[in-house]
C-alpha cells in the first residue's frame, strides 16, 4: 500500500478477542498497537478500530481526541480494515436466528449442497447443518432468455432487461402481498434476520416492485 506523505496511514484487523493496529506515521516510522476488541471500561461506545486510531494520534501529536467526538480526518491518509468477527460468528453459530426466503421448488437446495462425498461408499455421510431455522417459498420464477434453452416454457408474462444487461423471461410474477404476509409470520415467530435467495435476483432486482431490502423491512 502506498505511503501517504505527511499523514497517518492505518491498517487494522479486528478479531473477536484482539484488534491489531498497524500505523505508518508521517515521518515513515511504523507503530503496532494491540487492543482488546471488547473493553467497556475504557471504550464502551467507540469501536476498537476508532479507539486505536484515536490513541495513536493522541500519543504522536499530543492533541486530545475525545472518544465521543469524530477524529480529525485531515490527519489521516488512508485506513484499511479487516475483520474475522463475522467468520467467528459463522463458525460458532452465534449469529441472529435466520429465516430463508427462496424461490418455490428450491427449498432443499442449500441442504442438498453439492452432494460431494469424500468417501464414496460411506453409508453414514455427515451433512453440515444449514444456517437458517425457518424457511418460506416464494411462488415466482424468472429465466435467463437463451435461444438454446431446453426448459419447458411456462406461461410467459413478459421479457425484461436486468441490471447486468441480460434479458429475462418472467414466468411467474411475485405476489408481494403474500410475501409480506409470510414475512410477518416469520417475524411473529421471533426472526429478525432473513436471507433472500430468489433465482437470478442479482440481475432481476430492477423489475421487482420493491427491492429486497424494502421487501423484508417490516416495522
Amino acid at each position: 500500500m502506498a505511503e501517504t506523505a505527511g499523514k497517518f496511514d492505518f491498517a487494522i484487523d479486528r478479531g473477536g478477542t484482539f484488534t491489531d493496529v498497524l500505523a505508518r506515521l508521517p515521518d515513515g516510522r511504523e507503530r503496532v498497537l494491540k487492543l482488546l476488541s471488547r473493553d467497556p471500561q475504557n471504550y464502551k461506545d467507540a469501536p476498537p478500530p476508532a479507539e486505536g486510531i484515536r490513541r495513536v494520534l493522541k500519543e504522536e501529536t499530543g492533541q486530545v481526541f475525545p472518544r465521543h467526538q469524530p477524529v480529525d480526518s485531515s490527519l489521516i491518509g488512508w485506513i484499511r480494515t479487516g475483520t474475522t468477527v463475522a467468520t467467528n460468528v459463522l463458525l460458532e453459530r452465534r449469529g441472529e436466528r435466520m429465516a430463508l426466503l427462496v424461490t418455490r421448488g428450491f427449498k432443499d437446495l442449500l441442504h442438498i449442497g453439492t452432494e460431494a462425498r469424500p468417501e464414496l461408499f460411506d453409508l453414514e455421510v455427515a451433512m453440515p447443518d444449514v444456517l437458517y431455522e425457518d424457511m418460506m417459498e416464494v411462488d415466482e420464477r424468472v429465466v435467463l432468455q437463451q435461444d438454446d434453452c431446453h426448459l419447458i416454457r411456462k406461461d410467459l408474462k413478459r421479457v425484461v432487461t436486468g441490471s447486468t444487461g441480460d434479458s429475462l423471461e418472467v414466468w411467474k410474477e411475485v405476489d408481494l402481498d403474500q410475501v409480506e404476509k409470510d414475512l410477518k409470520g416469520v417475524l411473529s415467530r421471533g426472526f429478525t434476520s432473513v436471507a433472500v435467495l430468489l433465482l437470478h435476483l442479482y440481475t432481476s432486482v430492477l423489475f421487482f416492485a420493491v427491492s429486497p431490502a424494502s421487501l423484508i423491512y417490516l416495522d
